[in-house]
């Protein structure tokens, strides 16, 4: 019974809390639109909400409606996703809107098994869509989420082990439960974890429910949850090669279906995992401009730019400038691409 009462007192609190802390931002609206639910969580996957502000008007510019999306060429959708990194969610939410208006008659499904049954949909993003959208009662549970949860609790497991994600579950399941509006509870959870409950620099003078969280009790906020082990990043070594022809324009190529930036648009390209190329690779009167490191989550790129005049053209084409802004271009690319006009 203390249980069940402590999880309405901190559901009530979160709700009551988000209707006067929550963002302004262009998805959150009433009624919720399915279709720009779905696209603005599959934007926000691992991505910050500053960036997604900058990408997701216009994609909705260019792709107005489901059936707009899944009608679209996928190359144009990877061309407006450009910047977001992470691509294979623009290929997914592509794939997604496709099934959405071949299986539901461009209606996004309301209930979890229907949802996860899209492609790209995992249950997070499921739970996302029917409580928030369909005001059911649904949990979500993200890394946002989990630290709540740890902190609430004062759990000091790993925070992405697999049982301490299980029990996050658990426990967002019973505040859903105790909630009034699963949909509100579930994004001021989000919500809370984003802007109040943060990795550093946590703001417990602001949080709704300091009175609950066992944690700020202990005075463990800071330890809890424990920092990550960093998996070492693979390094991996790039030559991009600049062509441009006597009309301006730069030689492009498509890369492979796997892999990293798999269908992306680059310069051609020469990777290496043990080492540079070197100009011999490349040709000898190639011409260094410029050199720069991309990271990502699991990789270190070192790239290396050439200028170079004798290469081939198989397999690769002449694209114009305004040709390259509607391409789908990594962030990486775009660096070299940028160290060639500006």
């Amino acid at each position: 019974m203390a249980d069940r009462r402590r999880a309405k007192s901190i559901s009530t609190a979160l709700e009551s809390w988000f209707a006067h802390a929550a963002r302004d931002l262009p998805w959150r609206f009433e009624p919720r639109d399915p279709y720009m639910s779905l696209v603005s969580e599959l934007m926000l996957q691992q991505t910050q909400v500053s960036r997604v502000l900058e990408k997701f008007e216009p994609f909705l510019e260019r792709f107005p409606s489901i059936e707009d999306l899944a009608n679209a060429d996928e190359a144009d959708v990877l061309s407006e996703w450009s910047g977001l990194g992470y691509y294979r969610r623009a290929r997914m939410l592509h794939a997604c809107a496709q099934a959405i208006v071949e299986q539901h008659d461009g209606e996004v499904p309301r209930d979890v098994e229907s949802l996860c049954a899209l492609p790209g949909i995992g249950r997070y993003t499921a739970g996302a869509i029917a409580s928030m959208v369909y005001g059911d009662r649904e949990p979500l549970v993200d890394g946002n989420v989990v630290r709540v949860m740890q902190r609430l609790h004062n759990n000091p497991d790993q925070q992405n082990d697999p049982k301490t994600v299980k029990w996050a579950w658990e426990n967002a399941t019973e505040l859903v439960e105790a909630s009034e509006e699963p949909g509100v509870l579930n994004e001021a959870l989000m919500e809370l974890g984003a802007t109040v409950c943060t990795p550093k620099r946590i703001r417990c003078d602001q949080c709704p429910v300091q009175k609950h969280c066992k944690a700020f009790d202990a005075g463990t906020t800071e330890s809890v949850p424990p920092p990550k082990p960093r998996a070492k990043r693979k390094e991996l070594f790039c030559a991009s090669v600049v062509c441009i022809d006597s009309k301006d324009r730069v030689l492009m190529e498509q890369r492979g279906e796997d892999g990293l930036w798999a269908r992306m648009w680059q310069v051609p390209t020469i990777e290496r995992e043990d080492r540079a190329p070197t100009t011999e690779e490349i040709g000898d009167t190639a011409e260094l401009i410029d050199s720069f490191v991309h990271q990502t989550t699991h990789r270190i790129v070192r790239f290396d730019v050439y200028r170079f005049d004798e290469i081939s053209t198989r397999d690769r084409s002449f694209k114009s400038r305004s040709q390259i802004d509607r391409l789908g271009i990594s962030n990486a690319q775009m660096k070299v691409l940028t160290s060639v006009f500006e």
